[in-house]
Parts: C-alpha cells; sequence; structure tokens
C-alpha cells in the first residue's frame, strides 16, 4: 500500500527536503539490519521480516510511519547530529544495510532560494550545501556495508558535487545504479524534471574516484545506459564561467553563466550588459556561444537523464554543421551580424531547422528524442 504523503506544505517540503517515494522503487533485502534514517512514512520499510529500523526529524511522517508500517523500531530524532550506530540502537558488529530517499535541498543553487533555509544542526564533518550530501557522508559515519538510496545523479556525475563527498567516496563504491525522473516524486521540480539515480554502493577499501564515475554505465532502462565519457563537451571549448578584470569595451559581447543543461533551459544566453553572471566571450569562440545559445532552443530533444550534464557537443560534427547553426543563431540574436557579414539574411527556416534537427539526432544517437519532430 502507498499512502498518499502530502502533509507538509511547499515551504517545509524544500526546508526538509522531502519528496516522498512511491512504494514501486522501495524493493529491498531483508536479511540485514535495515535502516532508514528518513524514512518520511515508511515505504520503504514495509513488509520487513527482520530488525528494521526507520527515522524522521518530522514528527507527523513518523506518526503516519507508526501507522502504516509493522515490526519497525522508530525513532523522531535528528539523523545528522551526533551520528553514531547507538542511537539507533545498532550494534557495532551488526551488518548494517542503509535504504531510502534521503532529503536534497541544495543551499547554492538559486532556484527557491528565498525559502531555503535549514534549522536544526548538522555535526561539522557531514556539513555540506546539500543535505543528500550530507546523508551520504553521515552512512559512511555510521559504517554501513551496504547503501541502496535515491540521490540526484548531480551528486556524482559534477565533479565538483564528487568532490563533496570526500569519506563517502573514498569508503564505498557504486556497484549499480539506475536513473529515474524526478516527475515520479511528489512535489519535486515543477517543470524541469532532472536525474534521480537508485544507487547500490558497497564499503571498500579502494572506495571510487571521479574517473570511475566518467566511466560508470548508469542504466536508464532496459535497452538503454548513460556513460559520461561518451560525450564531449562545451568546456573543452569555450569559457563557462566570468573571469576576473576580463577586458571590457563598446564591441564587447556578453554571455551568461553557463552550468549544466538543465540551468541553461532556464537561463538567458547572449545578454545586453556585463554583470557579475557574464561572461565576456572571446569573438575568436564566438560560434561556440551560438553552438550553446542554438543548444537550449533545441535542448527539447534531449532526454531528461542527461540534464545535469555540461552542454553536449561533437565537435568535427558541428564544424560540417555551422553554418546552419550560426544562421540560426544570428536571427534570434541579430547584434551579432556584423561579426557575419558574409552570412545570408534571407534563408529557408524550414530547412534550416531540419538540418539542426539531424544535428542533434547524429549527436545523440538512441539518446535522441523522437517524439519532438
Amino acid at each position: 500500500m502507498s499512502k498518499h504523503q502530502n502533509h507538509l506544505n511547499y515551504e517545509n517540503r524544500i526546508n526538509l527536503g522531502s519528496y516522498y517515494t512511491s512504494t514501486k522503487y522501495t524493493y529491498i533485502d531483508n536479511t540485514w539490519t535495515i535502516l532508514d534514517s528518513s524514512c518520511g512514512y515508511g515505504n520503504f520499510l514495509q513488509n520487513v521480516e527482520y530488525k528494521t529500523i526507520g527515522n524522521d526529524i518530522d514528527d507527523i511522517a513518523i506518526k503516519n510511519a507508526k501507522a502504516y508500517t509493522n515490526n519497525v523500531l522508530l525513532f523522531n530524532i535528528n539523523a545528522l547530529e551526533d551520528v553514531n550506530r547507538s542511537k539507533y540502537t545498532i550494534n557495532e558488529n551488526e551488518k548494517l544495510c542503509i535504504v531510502g530517499n534521503p532529503p536534497y535541498n541544495d543551499k547554492a543553487s538559486i532556484i527557491r532560494q528565498n525559502i531555503k533555509q535549514i534549522n536544526f544542526n548538522i555535526d561539522d564533518d557531514l556539513q555540506s550545501r546539500d543535505l543528500g550530501i550530507s546523508f551520504l557522508k553521515s552512512y559512511d559515519k555510521l559504517k554501513a556495508d551496504v547503501v541502496c538510496v535515491l540521490h540526484p545523479l548531480s551528486y556524482l556525475i559534477k565533479k565538483s558535487n564528487f568532490n563533496l563527498l570526500k569519506n563517502f567516496s573514498k569508503n564505498y563504491k557504486l556497484i549499480k545504479a539506475k536513473i529515474i525522473s524526478s516527475e515520479n516524486f511528489q512535489g519535486s521540480s515543477k517543470s524541469t524534471h532532472f536525474p534521480i539515480v537508485i544507487g547500490l554502493y558497497i564499503r571498500n577499501k579502494q572506495g571510487m574516484d571521479y574517473e570511475y564515475i566518467r566511466e560508470f554505465d548508469f542504466e536508464v532502462n532496459n535497452t538503454l545506459s548513460m556513460k559520461l565519457n561518451s560525450f564531449d563537451y562545451i568546456s573543452n571549448y569555450i569559457r563557462k564561467y566570468p573571469v576576473k578584470n576580463a577586458k571590457v569595451d563598446s564591441n564587447s559581447i556578453f554571455f551568461w553563466t553557463m552550468r549544466d543543461i538543465n540551468a541553461l533551459k532556464r537561463n538567458k544566453t547572449f545578454i545586453d550588459k556585463n554583470n557579475k553572471s557574464a561572461i565576456v566571450v572571446d569573438i575568436d569562440k564566438l560560434d561556440y556561444y551560438i553552438y550553446v545559445d542554438v543548444f537550449k532552443r533545441y535542448s527539447k530533444y534531449i532526454p531528461y537523464y542527461l540534464g545535469n550534464c555540461d552542454v553536449i557537443i561533437n565537435n568535427d560534427l558541428f564544424l560540417i554543421f555551422k553554418n546552419y547553426f550560426i544562421l540560426d543563431g544570428l536571427f534570434y540574436n541579430p547584434k551579432l551580424k556584423k561579426h557575419y557579414s558574409s552570412m545570408q539574411d534571407n534563408f529557408d527556416r524550414i530547412f534550416v531547422e531540419n538540418k539542426l534537427i539531424k544535428y542533434f539526432e547524429l549527436l545523440l544517437g538512441a539518446d535522441f528524442i523522437c517524439d519532438n519532430v
């Protein structure tokens, strides 16, 4: 039985990072001591006939967990403060499997920034800009033998996030992972859906480094997988972020800071004025900034599971299709025409559009979303 879990208002969901999980994603092996330290209503703990422990800082969630689970030891405490096994009555020699869908709340993200706050204590060694990363670090502190949890894929595939995992990545290795969409969760992203990974980690002295993640095959469905090293990225060709003291004059072209594909969908590309988020475009690289501008308009062909990746490019292919990108870019940014005086003003837009769709079809292969054609 899956209970509809909606007692939290929008603001509290953001600050607790609580996006409840359908029971269809909650299968677990019942031969270990099972702990879900952020259990919500206890969907991961239903019908488990073994020592099973749940906890949540939200007292209403725990009251509901008591109603919808059987033979589960439940706690209503802060999972990120004074982290140790004894607070859950777990012995040091017990084999421990941690499961769940830990909260996530990236304090560094501008999304919903006006309502984000953390109103509970966190151990110093677990502090991070994102609650979910703090939870992963807490699993290492509990010395879990196996961790099987859901979390944003960005924790792994964005190098800056991966570096925040610290002891977790040093002591655990990802051995199996499947990507699903955030649209499967109550109250998550309202517009742009992002990838969530169901990750199975084992405690391992060798741990994992970022190159291991770049080569890892993330399962998407029965026929598709995603590997970071399968693609080339725009960051290999242009700057994605502003440079301090960049030279600016009356002819300067400005471009908004680039992050990942999902951020590109929300943000601007070319802008009229300089500001702290503006990149001063290297004119010699203008073709590639136009590529990003066009990429945004054609991002409907990009699957959700690539949303946290850098903008993808096949440079050899781009050089073949470059003129079509420039024509499309100049149509939407006529101020750039002075840099391409030889390009025609009048062209068949349908023809150009079909050429650009062909580029993305070749770029993405099996990952191309053909429903939009």
